[in-house]
């Protein structure tokens, strides 16, 4: 008696069918597009890394999603990859001829054993560019925009990318009296801010066994809001006496400086003390971008961090980088339908028929001749009833037919049909590559 297995994929992790392939191969090409006008280039890294290389980078919480791989028999501890910015760094510290600054992007999966939820996978795709090489706020900034330009491009209307530094919020600590051993644990209290609230973040700090007057001057300076010159100068003059937060507020003023020089409106950024990245490697500036609805979390993220590249080799190089969540970008796009119109269902814009065999060649050169002149064709591959034909093309959301019968080859003509409104017309056959590129621009 034969078996079959039940198809199934692990938990948090899926399919991606060609609809929704076209789509994400749209955001991909908006991202590529835009990290290309910044200079920023290419660089592929193993999915597989030696775990020796992953661990210890990102915080005991995140060590615990990390994938173990390996085989039988394997001689060595590898890991899936945990994102983009460590392999990174790894070959930096392997390529030191690499030009400085070395600009990079790779868009490419990772793997976290996360709990799956919505905007959530095990196995997603990060869209990375990174800067190695300079300490310049500038690069910072230069990320930032990058996120602004993306997300415009994409059609989002209102999101807000939220930026802060880590020295300023280590200097907070410091100033409010948070004991060095009890930073990290202020670090995942704050983080958590967006899901717990401030009572709940006052909690936490109780639970790291931080004093009650230390979170009552904690939690005053998280709540400074405002625009990003007010923020700054209310932390200026209360935090006077830390020369760490000085320091964050020094580079997070000319971070916002180069912003408003590149043009980048400021209704879409804003200083925000309470946010904090919860990878342990940054350094400096860091930022991430939320949306309004749907509560998805944050869609991009990124950060200095100019001691990781130090890990790998003797000689440290600064470094600072912006990620794009596809993965939430297109839910969100998907939700809210900001797909453009001609990002459609297939690749396909032409379906040449096939009236009967004595007219197969006819229609395999018409095909050619579309497919040179760069139109995406399709031939049906064997004769069929007309209306089985236009049925397919319907299904898979081709936009034109293309009919060659005997009566069009006798005339010299084709029949374009356009599949959405039934209509059709006859053209002269060196006319058809024109006219479809005509409906196709009306059709927009």
């Amino acid at each position: 008696m034969s078996t079959f297995i039940k198809p199934r994929v692990p938990r948090g992790m899926r399919d991606i069918l060609p609809e929704q392939m076209i789509r994400r191969q749209y955001v991909i090409d908006v991202i590529r597009d835009v990290f290309e006008e910044f200079g920023f280039e290419p660089l592929q890294t193993p999915a597989l890394e030696l775990s020796e290389v992953l661990t210890g980078k990102y915080g005991q919480d995140a060590e615990k999603l990390i994938y173990q791989a390996g085989h039988s028999g394997g001689k060595e501890d590898i890991s899936l990859r945990y994102d983009l910015s460590v392999p990174l760094c790894r070959v930096v510290a392997m390529h030191p001829q690499l030009p400085k600054p070395f600009k990079r992007y790779q868009i490419d999966a990772v793997w976290r054993a996360e709990r799956p939820q919505k905007g959530r996978y095990r196995q997603f795709f990060q869209c990375d560019a990174d800067t190695v090489g300079s300490d310049s706020m500038l690069a910072d900034a230069e990320n930032v925009n990058l996120i602004y330009q993306v997300l415009s491009r994409l059609g989002f209307k209102q999101f807000e990318i939220n930026i802060n530094d880590r020295k300023l919020i280590t200097g907070i600590g410091q100033f409010a009296g948070v004991p060095s051993a009890q930073l990290g644990g202020l670090y995942r209290a704050i983080d958590k801010l967006d899901k717990i609230g401030m009572a709940g973040v006052r909690d936490e700090l109780r639970k790291n066994e931080i004093p009650e007057p230390v979170i009552e001057k904690l939690l005053a300076l998280l709540q400074i809001e405002g625009d990003a010159a007010t923020v700054l100068g209310a932390l200026g003059e209360q935090l006077g006496d830390s020369a760490e937060a000085q320091e964050g507020i020094v580079e997070l003023a000319e971070l916002i400086d180069y912003l408003t020089t590149l043009g980048v409106p400021e209704e879409f950024y804003s200083v925000n003390v309470a946010m904090v990245r919860g990878l342990e490697y940054y350094t400096g500036p860091i930022y991430e971008t939320v949306v309004e609805e749907p509560k998805i979390g944050s869609i991009t993220g990124g950060g200095r961090y100019d001691e990781l590249i130090g890990s790998f080799s003797k000689q440290s190089y600064p470094a600072t980088g912006t990620s794009f969540g596809i993965e939430r970008i297109i839910d969100v796009m998907e939700e809210f339908s900001m797909f453009p119109l001609t990002v459609g269902k297939t690749v396909t814009q032409v379906l040449v028929t096939v009236f009967d065999e004595e007219l197969m060649a006819e229609s395999l050169k018409l095909a050619t001749l579309l497919r040179q002149d760069g139109l995406r064709t399709e031939v049906y591959f064997r004769p069929a009833r007309l209306s089985t034909q236009l049925k397919y093309a319907d299904t898979k959301g081709i936009p034109y037919a293309v009919i060659l019968g005997s009566d069009e080859l006798a005339a010299g003509t084709v029949a374009i049909r356009h599949l959405a409104s039934r209509a059709q017309q006859a053209v002269p056959r060196e006319e058809l590559v024109a006219r479809i590129r005509q409906l196709a621009e009306s059709a927009g």
